[in-house]
């Protein structure tokens, strides 16, 4: 059988163009990870935009909640082998007063979940990934996202890498920051380009290969 990676996210796992629109099938990073790795291997895309760690979006709408969604989303797509998650973009929005270390404890709330659900075909534990989100970029005032996220979210988006990552050593899983590879947009300061989806795919392509072989 097939080693099966769950990815789970918000706009940027969802392929959100920084214009407006969907990027296609070979530029998203999920199935470009799904390209690179080739037969074995299958790939599974769950990206929402506005998608947070723990809240329903009081502005945007409900569903948005990652931790309340996580758990039938798993259990529609077990067996799994890895369940990437990358969130936390949308929780620096200025309407959430969040810190990098109140997001963090938010993510461990998603990695409980993955660890309670997900399993593999032999009913052992799937992987589990912190995945830090690609950085907010610094013109991001004077982007059309200037008052929806607010200037503390530069800040909050910068220490997430930092925050995750000592996150995953307290949670006993893995971590990968994709802000190295995914090049985001000056556009909107905030959505990956297609370079940057690319080149993400690729480079976890490379790291799920060497952990599921």
């Amino acid at each position: 059988m097939p080693k099966r990676i769950l990815c789970f996210g918000d706009s940027n796992t969802y392929g959100y163009i920084p214009t407006g629109g969907r990027y296609d099938a070979h530029t998203r990073w999920p199935m470009r990870m799904q390209e690179a790795l080739g037969e074995g291997f299958t790939v599974i895309e769950e990206g929402f935009n506005g998608r947070t760690c723990v809240f329903d979006d009081p502005v945007e709408g409900g569903y948005k909640s990652g931790v309340q969604y996580l758990p039938p989303c798993i259990m529609s797509h077990n067996p799994l082998d890895a369940v990437l998650i990358m969130l936390g973009t949308n929780d620096t929005k200025v309407r959430f007063g969040m810190t990098p270390m109140t997001i963090g404890q938010s993510m461990m709330q998603l990695v409980r979940t993955a660890k309670q659900y997900a399993v593999d075909e032999q009913g052992r534990a799937s992987r589990v990934y912190i995945v830090a989100p690609p950085l907010i970029l610094d013109n991001l005032m004077q982007t059309r996202h200037a008052e929806c996220f607010g200037e503390q979210a530069m800040a909050v988006s910068r220490g997430l890498a930092r925050e995750y990552r000592r996150i995953s050593k307290l949670m006993r899983c893995d971590f990968f920051d994709a802000g190295p590879f995914a090049e985001v947009s000056p556009l909107d300061a905030v959505h990956m380009t297609a370079q940057g989806h690319i080149r993400l795919g690729e480079a976890l392509a490379d790291k799920m290969r060497e952990a599921l072989k």
